[in-house]
């Protein structure tokens, strides 16, 4: 139990109490500190597996418990998210080494970090939503950092408000099956009607959806590369995009199996969609976060056939190469002195051996290249609906070899984009601080050998099949074959390196300037958003002018000016109008009576 909450509490409490500093060599302590006694206390979780519950409010038939359960998965998870969290921190301190706002920066990312590990850890929906809400307000303070940068705070409540709008939707599911079962507990949600677990799953989807970018909320994603790059590493890699996933994890018990298909069209959608996206992106930073789409839409996947465990292994898999991916990133815009433009950015191998071979080893481990994790947790997804025999299975298992051809694609392209053409030559190797360096290599051994979880890890997995083996490496060959193809040709033709006709997404044609848009998604949501806007707001002057001002306030005081004056009028009836009235009066009462008499 012990460890258990000092595995949310301690980040917690660092966080906050780091929020007070300004000292940045304390904050660096706090900042390193916390998260690597968390990954102890998530390491003592996987020996113990701690259950805790004491109840909060009882209201009769509903009830809201203080729950954590840390099963063999949600440890592999926290332990993830810890680590993550301290190769960040530990970056960060080289990255951000004359930022003098890094005391904030530093209390925010455990907080972030407290945040994710409640949502991993608690097994109950009301206490789940703390710390899915701390999330979203780190994620606002985080791309926000950057205060100067022109497009950082319009991201920071881009992101906000669009998380913001989902999470509308994930309440009001939390609150139908809180309602429907009477307790908040996870644990206890299965015996959930089908009307109401429907509803209700169908609310949470949606804020799911918001959380983890999934189409059509994926909108937020790609500017908020706007924050620190260690920051979108803690974003994209083991926090608050991978909650949305985890969450449809541990609530796969509740969904009712026929609904399943509108989590398959959701990740259909979105894997390959995204994909064509980070194949036509401009700029490395938004390759990393279209893929980031992409390889969620594997854990939605998964989801669909109802392989949590498949799922929680891609996520965790997906942690480490993007972790590393974005990392390395930062490091090869630094040296390449660009603002990570692919137009620009380009190294030779040689200038950082380091960098080079982490960006290879991570882009690898994405593409599906056996023996990596990468290969491993995509074959266990793909595998799972293979074995599912649903509609939902064929819709993802075809989706996802569609998106492994195209994750292959734009890995390879990226690679050659940014160490194949040319670089003017450098007088001496780049040097990579300590601090960046440590998280490299520590995130390069982990990515190397993430595949033997597979074969020795917490996961319940399906067995490998040979078939489906062959057919996943041939889509990988395929989308390495389409860019060296077209990369080859542009090669032939003489044309420049730095020309954009020898950058291989020329396979795109004419479709290439939507896709690196985003198909325009961020354009048309503006668009509907002012057209609704406009429609709420002349439906609100029309509501305000033609019910209120003009019926109920005008109109209430015509009908009085005209009841008075029929009054008046009949006040000055003379008194052969009265006698009429009083014997109108007196014949009617009459009638009244009578009736009232012989119905009686």
């Amino acid at each position: 139990m012990t460890a258990g909450l000092l595995l949310i509490g301690f980040p917690a409490a660092a966080g906050l109490a780091g929020l007070l500093f300004r000292h940045r060599g304390l904050a660096r302590c706090f900042a390193l500190a916390a998260p690597a006694f968390t990954l102890w206390m998530a390491a003592m979780c996987a020996v113990t597996n701690p259950e805790f519950a004491l109840t909060l409010a009882d209201f009769g038939p509903i009830r809201v418990d203080l729950a954590l359960e840390l099963s063999g998965t949600a440890v592999a998870v926290a332990i993830a998210t810890a680590f993550v969290t301290l190769l960040v921190q530990a970056y960060s301190v080289a990255y951000l080494r004359d930022d003098p706002h890094y005391p904030a920066y530093a209390a925010q990312v455990n907080l972030f970090c407290a945040a994710m590990l409640l949502v991993v850890a608690a097994d109950d929906l009301v206490f789940l939503l703390i710390g899915w809400e701390v999330m979203g307000a780190c994620s606002y303070l985080l791309i926000a950092h950057y205060a100067k940068l022109p497009e950082a705070p319009g991201a920071a409540a881009k992101a906000f408000l669009v998380t913001r709008f989902g999470d509308v939707a994930f309440v009001l599911g939390v609150m139908v099956l809180g309602a429907a079962a009477g307790s908040f507990r996870i644990g206890e949600l299965a015996g959930v009607p089908d009307g109401p677990a429907a509803a209700g799953m169908l609310l949470i989807l949606f804020g799911c959806i918001g959380k983890s970018a999934q189409f059509p909320l994926q909108i937020w994603l790609p500017p908020a590369m706007a924050g620190p790059t260690p920051v979108s590493a803690l974003i994209h890699a083991a926090t608050m995009v991978a909650a949305g996933a985890y969450v449809l994890t541990r609530l796969i018990p509740v969904w009712p199996a026929h609904l399943l298909l509108v989590v398959a069209i959701t990740a259909a959608v979105t894997m390959v969609g995204a994909g064509l996206c980070a194949l036509a992106a401009r700029d490395l930073k938004g390759v990393l976060a279209w893929s980031t789409v992409s390889q969620v839409g594997f854990m939605f996947a998964a989801v669909a056939v109802a392989a949590g465990d498949a799922a929680l292994f891609h996520l965790v898999s997906h942690a480490g190469f993007k972790a590393l991916l974005f990392l390395t990133a930062g490091v090869v815009i630094a040296i390449a002195g660009t603002n990570g433009s692919l137009r620009t950015t380009r190294l030779r191998p040689g200038d950082s051996p380091l960098a080079f071979w982490a960006m290879t080893i991570g882009l690898a481990s994405m593409a599906g290249l056996p023996p990596l994790g990468g290969f491993y947790s995509k074959e266990a997804v793909l595998g799972a609906a293979y074995e599912a025999g649903t509609p939902a299975g064929v819709v993802v298992f075809w989706a996802g070899i569609g998106a492994s051809l195209l994750t292959a694609a734009y890995a390879a392209r990226l690679w050659l984009l940014l160490f194949w053409r040319g670089a003017p030559a450098r007088d001496e190797r780049a040097v990579v601080p300590g601090a960046e360096a440590f998280s490299l290599w520590a995130l390069v051994v982990v990515v190397v050998a993430f595949g033997g979880l597979y074969f020795a890890g917490p996961f319940h997995l399906p067995e490998l099949h040979l078939d489906l083996m062959a057919l996943l490496l041939l889509a990988t060959l395929g989308g390495f074959a389409v860019i060296a193809d077209a990369w080859w040709r542009g090669h032939r033709r003489g044309v420049p390196a730095m020309d954009g006709e020898r950058d291989p997404a020329v396979v795109l044609g004419r479709a290439r300037p939507a896709m690196a848009a985003g198909f325009y998604a961020e354009r048309l949501a503006g668009k509907a958003t002012r057209a609704i806007a406009r429609a709420a707001s002349a439906a609100a002057r029309v509501l305000d002018e033609q019910l209120v001002d003009r019926t109920a306030v005008e109109g209430s005081a015509r009908a009085t000016l005209a009841a008075a004056e029929e009054t008046a009028a009949g006040h000055r009836g003379g008194l052969v109008r009265y006698l009429r009235l009083s014997a109108a009066g007196t014949l009617l009462v009459a009638a009244v009576a009578i009736g009232v008499g012989m119905w009686s």
